[in-house]
């Protein structure tokens, strides 16, 4: 399948890049820059430099593709009203193609869910994410211009040595880690490998459209994650609770992501045959700091 991808050097699009070519797809990706068309161009991958808030800059090199996966994010001011482009932008493109779209969400449009929530719960995104609703509004809307739409909401990616947990490990081996509010919250967590699966399934079953969650169900709390993490330290780290007012005066909005207690389910996912195989992140601790150090040395 030729595969148009936004985010290819991204930490979720680098994995689905990874992904999507060990399937055998013929993909072009989207960069900012020229150093990274250059390193995607030594892979073999095609690549081209553009900006999603300019849709002049890839619009023609975009058209006729038989999928498109948005995995571009950026909650910034900017950054929402560059993803609202590329919707509408990569929409017209795979209605003119009928062809199928991927838009990259996340499991914090959900919000609180202290019960489990599978993939047609309702919406109750904290304000950090607020404007994704209405992006997944528009993409699925795009079935009755004969898209194949799809919309994949990620939980809390770790792996690769990159994102939130990496940011955890790093604290453990500098000594001082920091939880916002009392920890007993629950992640819903996925490997970034494992997720980049679920986008190849998505793509691969022709009947594959809606909503689909990429967690791995385990419902693992911000304390034991730390506590793994400070057992395998080599010097035991503090571990110090931050209230979050206090968090939301340095972190924003931000705060109020990471103190989100939430047990999401992805049962539309799993019928598609797709199962985490790295389905732990405490259980597979040394793992995940040996990927955090070979990201640092590299």
């Amino acid at each position: 399948m030729r595969v148009f991808l936004t985010g290819g050097t991204g930490y979720i699009g680098s994995a689905v890049l990874d992904a999507l070519l060990r399937a055998g797809h013929d993909v072009t990706a989207l960069v900012r820059n020229p150093g990274a068309a250059e390193r995607l161009q030594a892979r073999q991958v095609a690549a081209f430099v553009g900006t999603l808030a300019d849709p002049a800059s890839y619009r023609d090199l975009a058209a006729g593709f038989e999928a498109y996966v948005h995995a571009a994010g950026d909650s910034s001011d900017e950054g929402q009203l560059a993803d609202a482009s590329a919707v509408e932008t990569l929409g017209a493109l795979a209605a003119d193609a009928r062809a199928v779209l991927v838009y990259t969400s996340g499991v914090w449009v959900l919000g609180p869910t202290r019960e489990p929530a599978g993939e047609d719960a309702a919406t109750n995104p904290i304000p950090l994410v607020a404007y994704r609703v209405a992006r997944e509004q528009a993409v699925l809307a795009l079935a009755a211009q004969g898209v194949r739409a799809a919309v994949i909401r990620p939980g809390v990616v770790f792996g690769s040595g990159r994102g939130i947990v990496a940011d955890m490990i790093k604290d453990a081996e500098n000594g001082l880690m920091r939880v916002i509010g009392p920890g007993e919250n629950r992640w819903p967590l996925v490997y970034d490998r494992d997720l980049a699966d679920l986008y190849v399934r998505v793509l691969a079953e022709p009947t594959a459209a809606g909503i689909f969650h990429g967690v791995d169900e385990n419902d693992e709390t911000v304390n034991e994650i730390a506590e793994a993490f400070a057992a395998h330290s080599p010097q035991r780290p503090d571990v110090r609770m931050v209230p979050l007012p206090e968090a939301r005066k340095k972190l924003g909005l931000y705060a109020d992501a990471l103190a989100l207690d939430q047990v999401v389910r992805c049962p539309r996912a799993r019928a598609l045959g797709w199962e985490p195989q790295l389905a732990s992140l405490t259980r597979n601790v040394p793992r995940l700091f040996e990927e955090w150090r070979n990201a640092r040395n590299s």
